[in-house]
């Protein structure tokens, strides 16, 4: 087998969501909806004549025209669909500034309907960020990936029986597109070196030493006696843990390199346990266990496109739903090269969903996704608010993760997240939302029915972390709902512009409304911040912990808006409702956010067919999770690879070619 290969010598190293299917609608649903194929998402021709070319003509000629073309833009030759491509940060930019109805300026004479702005961006964004499957088909490449903080000493614990946490010692893992499993920047400094073999030796030492019997056990499984030696009991107990640690076959020569160690032990008059301890040490500390690697046979070669051998697909779906090593039902099935079947792969989405290994979804993926993670850095001033506290912020976080926790385990619809009617409260949270009847430090599901929050986007958590230390933050809590739940791109801000406070110093504004309107009153400004500003206006109701408050600075809170194209709202709830009604552009957003996470890379365009296919099938089936899920496990990035460096010039390699000439190797996560 081709993943048995070899290791280099030992000596030369440095030293739960319910998946049933829910209903039986749903199955029937699921399954008539996976009976239909799926329409092709591509830019047309003949949308690009009907659509996109006579409005370009019509209202941006003026303005870059060939006698006055601003910001040395000119549309004046603009006469075919490919000069979108071959001039993509141009038309990049052109995209960004009309999703967020920026262009042309407000005050110009003639401006596109919203039916005629909408069809433009359609077909922008299916020619910038998407491709036609038929012309480009890549599954991608997978940088070898290191052990994270979070799945080294989870391995650890499922591989040896203890949780000593080792890795609280290691640097912070470096992040990439969001997330901290990114093969990219999960690179090995010397320091980490140092550490991982200092870890080797403590965890060999607490595995060899501790008083767990089923610990003992799950390591010396053999004793040297009257009718076995050292080295053949110690074969037998690498032999069954080096597969695992490794997380694919190992053979004899491999086995051997450690059980000399033993041998070695022994013959300097240590112990047993002693030798056993050294060998550990030197399998913690090898490639083959700190890296997930995944084996091409054709590694420079692009074209080269291959399944994942059972065992490489059995570490990727474990370190997606649990951040871990395989389990022995996993191995059994890998080793039996049943793991790649559709029914089994299924059976074991929904086992591992249902399991409490799947909190790692929510510890790893969600609260990256959702930048839980800075909530512990927010300092509210203590004078401004003197409830706020350690237990409150730990109230604040519990609430937002038993939140998503029930939205995967109970595999409920990922729309939940924006408008969800029940929460997670302890007496001290309640208190602090002004809910009554919640008696204890216990967390229990509250319903908010009749109150004045919806979904994650009310939840303290969320409100918090998006505000300055004296106050709320609209651009803040603007700019994360852009990021992370609308997916907008939005264009780069202008340089050398004042901070509100100074602004206001300057024109005498006095309110924050008025403050914010001296940015959207210059035309470099204006275009991010008439979606901005709204969205945090939107939730001014919630003061900077996230309380409700009627009034601020002794003013009334003034909490509605209009967002392009003109949806208006008149408070939370309804801003609430107007952004559930985008709801495939969020349904995209995560589905590009997992993908990400459960790649470890960043998403590439041909990714974006394997995208579509899932958001397609989220429309079809109620958005529910497990439907998420499995796509992006039945999806072909998921389950193949290829190899990596540019092939020569010949046969089907000239596809590759265009391809790229094309942009396809752009990236689509941000």
């Amino acid at each position: 087998m081709r993943n048995s290969r070899s290791s280099h010598r030992l000596g030369r190293l440095t030293a739960a969501v319910c998946v049933s299917l829910a209903s039986l609608a749903l199955l029937t649903n699921s399954l008539h909806a996976q009976g239909r194929a799926r329409e092709k998402r591509i830019a047309t021709d003949e949308a690009f004549k009907s659509s996109v070319l006579p409005v370009v003509q019509k209202y941006c000629i003026e303005c870059h025209g060939e006698d006055e073309a601003e910001g040395d833009v000119s549309f004046v030759d603009f006469r075919r669909a490919e000069q979108v491509l071959e001039n993509r940060g141009t038309w990049e930019k052109a995209f960004k500034h009309l999703g967020v109805d920026g262009m042309p300026p407000k005050d110009h004479d003639e401006r596109p309907t919203p039916a005629e702005r909408r069809k433009l961006v359609e077909w922008l964004e299916l020619k910038l960020y998407h491709v036609d499957p038929d012309l480009v088909d890549d599954v991608g490449r997978v940088t070898i990936q290191r052990l994270n903080r979070a799945e080294y000493n989870n391995t650890v614990r499922d591989l040896l029986g203890v949780d000593i946490q080792a890795a609280k010692d290691f640097p912070a893992d470096d992040v990439g597109y969001g997330f901290s499993n990114i093969g990219d920047v999960l690179s090995l400094p010397p320091l980490l070196l140092e550490k991982y073999v200092a870890a080797a030796e403590k965890i060999a030492t607490a595995a060899i030493s501790t008083d767990s019997p089923e610990a003992r056990r799950r390591i010396l499984l053999a004793r040297p006696s009257e009718k076995k030696t050292a080295q053949q009991a110690a074969r037998e107990i690498f032999a069954a843990l080096m597969p695992r640690a490794f997380r694919r076959p190992v053979d004899d020569a491999e086995v051997d390199r450690v059980v000399a160690l033993v041998k070695l032990a022994d013959t300097r008059g240590d112990s047993f346990e002693r030798g056993v301890q050294a060998g550990l040490q030197a399998i913690l500390i090898s490639p083959h266990f700190l890296f997930r690697i995944e084996y091409d046979a054709q590694p420079n070669n692009p074209q080269a496109e291959h399944h994942l051998s059972d065992f490489e697909l059995a570490a990727r779906l474990s370190y997606f739903l649990w951040s871990t090593m395989p389990d022995e039902e996993l191995f059994r099935l890998a080793k039996a090269n049943k793991l790649h079947e559709r029914a089994v792969l299924d059976k074991q989405i929904a086992r591992m969903l249902k399991s409490p290994k799947a909190g790692a979804l929510v510890k790893n993926f969600a609260s990256q996704w959702l930048n839980l993670g800075a909530l512990a850095e927010v300092t509210p001033d203590p004078k401004l608010f003197p409830s706020f506290s350690p237990q409150l912020r730990a109230d604040m976080l519990r609430e937002t993760e038993m939140f998503c926790a029930a939205i995967f385990r109970e595999d409920r619809s990922l729309l939940d997240f924006l408008d969800a009617d029940f929460t997670f409260l302890n007496e001290r949270l309640a208190k602090h939302y002004s809910i009554a009847g919640v008696k204890g430090e216990k967390f229990r599901r509250v319903s908010l029915a009749g109150t004045k929050r919806a979904g994650v986007m009310t939840h303290a958590s969320i409100l918090t972390l998006t505000s300055n230390p004296d106050r709320t933050s609209l651009v803040k809590r603007g700019n994360w709902i852009v990021n992370n739940i609308m997916g907008l791109l939005l264009p780069e801000p202008p340089g050398n512009v004042p901070s509100l406070e100074e602004g206001a110093k300057k024109s005498g504004a006095t309110t924050l409304r008025d403050q914010l309107k001296l940015h959207r009153e210059s035309a470099a400004c204006a275009s991010c911040h008439e979606t901005l500003d709204p969205l945090g206006f939107g939730f001014e109701n919630f003061d900077a912990i996230g309380r409700w408050r009627d009034k601020a600075e002794g003013r009334p809170v003034e909490s509605g808006g209009v967002l392009p194209p003109g949806d208006a709202f008149g408070g939370p709830l309804e801003l609430v409702k107007v952004l559930k009604q985008r709801k495939r552009k969020f349904a995209e957003l995560l589905t590009k956010k997992m993908f990400t996470y459960a790649l470890g890379r960043g998403l590439e365009l041909p990714d974006s067919v394997a995208v579509d296919d899932v958001v397609w099938n989220l429309e079809n089936n109620d958005y529910r999770f497990s439907v998420l899920v499995r796509g992006i496990v039945h999806s072909r990035p998921f389950l193949m690879r290829r190899g990596d460096e540019t092939a020569k010039q010949t046969g089907s390699a000239k596809k590759t070619k265009a391809a790229k000439k094309n942009g396809f190797l752009r990236r689509i996560s941000g």
